[in-house]
């Protein structure tokens, strides 16, 4: 192979890239073709077709392998039943080099690929030969230690014209260490030289072809040498039929010579191998120990982990050595070997524990040559002495495990030339087996080993352009699926490399950085969740656009809901069309559904590097969807609701055997996966409740709170008066029920509808105490029909300057969300506080945003003194303590998408967005599951109740929409219970009356006619009258509480001492007392819950 001439390359061609006065040496573009068709004789490397120009000049190695790198695709290959990561074969590699260089010559681009492999770029997985055109042969670059290839100049791609293209701005500190001169595809430096006339040097790289093309007979001039690694080879071979007497090999069978040749080879080679186990123990381990070549402290540790249990294996193999050259001394025709190996082989276990460790052993290595002088002297002085045989440690670092998957290879052979009586026919599957035993656990282990090890490094080589945030790399079950480089396309100047990884759970897109301090990765776009990721290749419309622009910039929507890009559609402006071809590469479409999300493309350099991403991305997003507990929609109605007709909200009755359904139409009532039937013809419903110990039916239309009789349900009752309903109230935005200060109360909340006047008035009603005789059911009809019994008391009504989105009951107070945030209110005499201490320097980040806030949820998790409370905002979720200060300093979650109203599932909090569920643990915060979908909402919620969640989407087509419960999939059986089925054909569902235990009452409606008592303050233009407040500024309105309310909120959930798997315990430490679940229709909250404890101070449940 011809010398490539590292020193003197500098000066010809790759410094002159950084000299932009230096004029390279002219050429024919003709000549040069003729040189790259002729340059080498027909019968040395046979005649070349060139069709086309060569992508880069092919003489600058720097150029070439720049492009190899590019495209050459890497994966897992097994080899000897050893499983290699981020690896190419040999056909693959002078494939890529024959494209580059535009040859149909492989033995060119075979010369070409082995002075890349001459120049350490990539190495044979075995360390055992040079590149070889074959796809038995497996090669890793050089240092995939923590990139899993060498680094590439973030230039684009260009086809050679016939002259390099010299940049002086091109960067140099981003190009491995190839560099040099491949002289057979060089030009002359003669300016008189042409194709037609024999150039005066012997040295010209054209002089075969000017001798091919004048009839001349080819002398002088550059000769091929015979290969120095071929003339080893066959100098090195060692024979068994050789190392007998004539007459024992001539009394031999052919398959028994064929099956000594192997058994002879199996001897040798084991041989070899103790004697390198050696080698590595004498000049490397001992003077590592002896010599000062590194501090004292650490020579010791650094041993152990370069060569780890080494000497274990050593003194296995030594013991099985010394057993098979006995046995070759004894026999010259030797009987069997498979009892040999079936007595050693049993303690093979240190290959295991050494193979796991071996990429740990290498960057150890690498890290201490590149950081230490004196030690890098002391490697490469070792490394040319004879008896290392010019390979490098890492080759020698490497033998254990070859040597482990050699064993299966060279021991099948033996049986293959076994005669059936042989004892060994059986002794050796069984060793076979017994080492592909191992060899599994080999490529178990050393796979956990890598994948933590790369972990690792990417975890503290990630930079963040503001505050990080927590991935969670070093997790137990981590897992890194993928990572390579991928380029983005936009302006000339904009064209770069982004270095991404594909974690098991989110996409990271980086920018690779290298400097003093270390090689990096500089994160470049948040971190993209798997589940909110969708990937394409259709092909596109995209803006052109005549200022400079990023395809990663994501495509905005102005609506404050999720932002779902699943085509980029531009609304003016001329189309051009993301296209796939081999000069600008192979685009893959990313899309980002949520709050964060958008659309944008990067690209492959290959067509099967592309293949290669999205089935890689595409099966762990489906192995995220099939998770063992993963969270599941069971239908309760489909495809009856059309979409004209919006489902808002339900409730359940009659022990949650069935459902109420509220829609834009009126009310339904059906069985969970039966028919409904129309039972309340009002329009717009946007909340009902079922009261079922009152058996009085709430209904909330076009802001008319209702009261029916439960008997108004029952779709086959003749008496169509019971359908008449009793008016609460009007202008009304969303009503509540709960217990506050050991009174059953209903809150009632009317929001301003002067945009002006963002203030809200509320109401609380106390029902009075009815006789038992007046709640039977002809009472109750009595009263919907006019009767004049009173069933309400006013117990507080007040006013506070914010629109109200939802409300709490407390045990002593009622907790209000507002734009501002949380408030608390003392129902006895109206002091209001804000429910955090922003005191707390921690909370800046919520007091920054203030108005901007939208409270969604508060829900309390712990037990004892030791409970904390998740407040769940629309943008985030945290916790604070009793007293309003944040708890779980650095706890935070930020919500993927918009969510509209959240829920609480122990141990999950649950955000509904209208494109997905969003499904996070409530102690860690970590993301379980997204559930994607259409339009989606909430229906009904109950804290902690299996099945007490429904949702509602609309379905694909966008013509029904689909009722459903969401439900942990270890849930199911409990909720399908065979008597259940059998008896109702349907799936339960909760009703609170079920659950909770409440003191006796009911909601009584006052008299239709007059209903003097609720509507006397409003109308219905939604004005209200001056009444009493909490707010100085409000007339009739009280001082504002100057001293903080504590908090003290009793006893709750023990998140910690009880199992998600047993939803009931949960119920056995939390009290709910609450009479209804929440409602998500409209602007109500969660459910509200009771504390029972004693205590005189206001608190949360």
């Amino acid at each position: 192979m011809p010398p490539t001439q590292p020193n003197i390359s500098r000066l010809q061609g790759e410094r002159s890239q950084s000299f932009s006065s230096y004029s390279p040496p002219s050429f024919d573009l003709h000549a040069r073709q003729a040189a790259l068709q002729g340059s080498v004789s027909s019968g040395a490397l046979g005649p070349l077709v060139v069709k086309k120009p060569p992508i880069v000049y092919p003489a600058l190695l720097s150029r070439v392998a720049n492009a190899f790198v590019q495209r050459i695709t890497t994966s897992s290959r097994i080899k000897d039943s050893i499983e290699y990561k981020d690896c190419f074969d040999g056909r693959d590699a002078v494939d890529k080099i024959a494209f580059i260089i535009k040859t149909t010559d492989r033995n060119l681009a075979l010369l070409l690929g082995r002075a890349l492999d001459a120049q350490k770029l990539f190495h044979d997985v075995t360390y055992d030969h040079r590149l070889r055109d074959s796809v038995n042969e497996l090669y890793q670059f050089r240092n995939k230690l923590i990139t899993g290839g060498p680094r590439i100049r973030s230039i684009e791609s260009h086809e050679y014209s016939g002259r390099p293209s010299y940049s002086s701005s091109e960067p140099m500190d981003d190009v491995d260490a190839v560099n040099g001169v491949f002289t057979l595809l060089t030009d002359c430096y003669s300016p008189t030289c042409t194709r037609d006339k024999l150039c005066y040097s012997i040295a010209c790289p054209r002089r075969l072809e000017q001798q091919s093309r004048l009839n001349l007979t080819p002398n002088g001039g550059l000769k091929r040498a015979l290969s120095r690694s071929s003339s080893k080879e066959k100098k090195d071979q060692r024979l068994w039929i050789t190392s007998v007497p004539k007459e024992i090999s001539d009394a031999c069978s052919l398959e028994e010579k064929k099956r000594q040749e192997v058994i002879f080879e199996l001897i040798y080679t084991e041989k070899d191998f103790v004697n390198d186990l050696k080698y590595l123990n004498d000049k490397w381990i001992t003077p590592i120990r002896n010599l000062d070549l590194l501090p004292e402290s650490r020579r010791e540790a650094f041993i152990d982990r370069v060569f780890y249990n080494i000497k274990d294996v050593y003194a296995v193999n030594s013991k099985l050595g010394e057993a098979l050259l006995k046995r070759q001394q004894a026999y010259a025709v030797i009987p069997e070997v498979g009892d040999i190996f079936l007595e050693h082989v049993v303690n093979f276990s240190p290959f295991v524990l050494y193979g796991a460790n071996q990429i740990e052993a290498k960057y150890e290595f690498e890290h201490e040559k590149n950081t230490n002088s004196a030690f890098s002297k002391f490697v490469e002085e070792t490394e040319r002495r004879p008896e290392s045989r010019k390979l490098e440690l890492n080759g020698y670092l490497t033998k254990p495990t070859t040597r482990l998957g050699r064993y299966p290879l060279l021991l099948e052979a033996v049986l293959k030339y076994t005669p059936e009586e042989n004892p060994d026919k059986k002794a050796i599957p069984q060793v076979v087996s017994i080492i592909k035993d191992f060899l599994q656990k080999v490529n178990l282990e050393s796979g956990k080993c890598e994948n933590a090890f790369n972990l690792r490094q990417i975890n503290k080589g990630l930079q963040w352009k503001s505050e990080p945030m927590e991935l969670n790399l070093l997790a137990k079950d981590r897992q890194l699926i993928m990572k390579g480089p991928l380029k983005k396309k936009g302006t000339s100047s904009e064209h770069a490399d982004l270095y991404v990884f594909v974690f098991d759970h989110v996409l990271l897109l980086t920018k690779e950085k290298k400097g003093k301090g270390g090689e990096g990765y500089k994160v470049h776009k948040r971190p993209i969740p798997l589940e909110l990721l969708t990937l394409s290749t259709m092909e596109e419309p995209v803006m052109k656009s005549s200022r400079r622009t990023s395809s990663l910039i994501p495509h905005k929507s102005s609506s404050h809901t999720s932002n779902v890009v699943s085509k980029i559609t531009p609304t003016s402006g001329p189309l051009s069309k993301i296209t796939s071809d081999s000069k600008s590469g192979y685009p893959i479409v990313f899309t980002h559904i949520g709050r964060y999300g958008g659309s944008f493309t990067l690209y492959a350099t290959t067509h099967a590097g592309r293949k290669n991403w999205m089935d890689k991305i595409q099966k762990q997003i489906q192995a995220l969807k099939n998770k063992a507990d993963s969270w599941k929609l069971l239908p309760v109605s489909e495809r009856f609701f059309s979409a004209s007709n919006k489902v808002n909200c339900s409730s359940t009755y009659d022990n949650g055997r069935r459902l109420v359904i509220g829609t834009d139409a009126g009310v339904y009532v059906g069985k969970p996966k039966g028919q409904f039937v129309k039972i309340i013809p009002r329009e717009r419903v946007s909340q009902v409740d079922v009261l079922e110990d009152e058996r009085i039916l709430l209904v909330l239309a076009e802001k008319h709170l209702l009261a029916y009789g439960l008997e108004a349900l029952d779709a086959n009752d003749p008496n169509s008066p019971n359908k008449r309903a009793k008016k609460l109230g009007s202008s009304v935005s969303f009503f509540k029920t709960g217990i506050c200060q050991n009174r059953t109360l209903v809150g009632i909340v009317k929001n301003s509808s002067n945009a002006l006047d963002q203030s809200s008035t509320i109401k609380t009603l106390e029902p009075i105490e009815q006789d038992s005789s007046k709640k039977n059911k002809h009472s109750l009809r009595t009263m919907l029909r006019g009767g004049n019994t009173e069933l309400f008391k006013l117990y507080k009504d007040f006013y506070i300057p914010r629109e109200t989105n939802s409300l709490h009951f407390l045990r002593n107070t009622l907790c209000v969300g507002c734009s501002k945030g949380f408030e608390l209110i003392d129902l006895s005499n109206l002091n209001t506080q804000d429910l955090l201490d922003f005191s707390d320097p921690t909370l800046d980040f919520v007091h920054k945003k203030d108005e901007n806030l939208k409270p969604l949820a508060i829900y309390r998790i712990g037990s004892g003194d030791s409970f904390t409370f998740l407040l769940c905002y629309e943008e985030f979720s945290f916790y604070v303590d009793k007293t309003g200060r944040r708890a779980r300093n650095g706890w935070i979650i930020h919500w993927e998408g918009v969510p509209t109203f959240c829920a609480l599932s122990l141990p999950y909090v649950i955000a509904f967005d209208p494109s997905f569920i969003e499904i996070r643990h409530v102690e860690t915060g970590d993301l379980v599951q997204i559930i994607p979908g259409n339009n989606i909402r909430c229906l009904y919620h109950i804290a902690n109740q299996p099945g007490a969640i429904h949702v509602v989407m609309t379905d694909e087509e966008g013509d029904y929409q689909t009722i459903t419960q969401l439900c942990r999939e270890s849930q199911i059986a409990g909720l399908l219970g065979k008597d259940d089925c059998e008896e109702e054909e349907s799936l339960p569902t909760y009703n609170p009356a079920t659950i909770v235990e409440e003191e006796e009452g009911s909601y009584m409606p006052e008299d239709e006619k007059e209903s003097a008592m609720l509507d006397d303050d409003d109308d219905e233009s939604g004005n209200y009258s001056p009444m009493e407040g909490p707010y100085p500024h409000h007339p009739s309105g009280l001082n504002r509480a100057v001293n903080r309310l504590t908090l003290d909120f009793g006893e709750g959930f023990d998140f910690g001492s009880n199992s998600p798997e047993s939803p009931q315990s949960f119920q056995e430490i939390l009290d709910i007392g609450s009479s209804t679940a929440a409602h998500s229709g409209g602007s109500s909250s969660s459910l509200s819950l009771r504390d029972d404890s004693d205590g005189q101070r206001p608190t949360y449940i």
